[in-house]
């Protein structure tokens, strides 16, 4: 399998569309379940800041060296794409219901139905810290790098917030494993 290292300098030295086209599909599951979550199961919005994304980072990938991961990099584009759509909607957001309304937990069945809910009870950038450790699988400090903050702050908020899912779980009868499993970024830099 040829790494995305040459698959890049394909892409960035020649225009290699078939390359880029091979990065895309190899990526494209974890960026865009990154961005559902971070948006609370948004398809819609997660898909388009996807495609904005993988748009960014052809326009850029000359610019990456091989420092890091190309997951990393990506992680950090879409994480920003994020931002800056949180930042644009923040202004045009009306008070929803509460999350919880109108939900019967002994319902939530499916992963599929039970995470968003879930996701919507953690603060955007414990959603970020908590999907880049458990969903993309990233260490502490490929975190700090893709999100900006202190090493201290990611813990912290990886921390907070798998408690509060805990806490949520626990309050609406859902089985909760108090230690939980630890995401490979604490294995590896606990």
């Amino acid at each position: 399998m040829i790494s995305d290292l040459e698959l890049a300098a394909r892409v960035a030295g020649s225009d290699d569309q078939a390359a880029f086209q091979q990065l895309v599909e190899r990526h494209q599951a974890a960026i865009r379940g990154f961005l559902r979550r971070l948006l609370s199961g948004d398809h819609g919005t997660a898909d388009d800041l996807a495609q904005e994304t993988f748009l960014i980072a052809y326009r850029k990938l000359g610019g990456w060296k091989g420092a890091g991961t190309l997951t990393s990099w990506l992680h950090t584009i879409a994480y920003r794409q994020f931002l800056q759509f949180r930042r644009k909607n923040q202004r045009q957001q009306v008070m929803a219901e509460p999350p919880d309304a109108g939900f019967d937990p002994g319902d939530a069945v499916d992963a599929e139905i039970l995470l968003p809910r879930l996701m919507k009870q953690v603060s955007a950038d414990e959603r970020a810290c908590l999907t880049l450790a458990y969903a993309a699988g990233l260490s502490h400090p490929e975190i700090v790098g893709v999100t900006g903050m202190p090493l201290g702050t990611v813990k912290s908020h990886i921390s907070r917030g798998r408690q509060k899912l805990q806490q949520w779980l626990k309050d609406n009868d859902h089985s909760v494993q108090t230690a939980g499993p630890r995401p490979a970024s604490e294995a590896r830099h606990a």
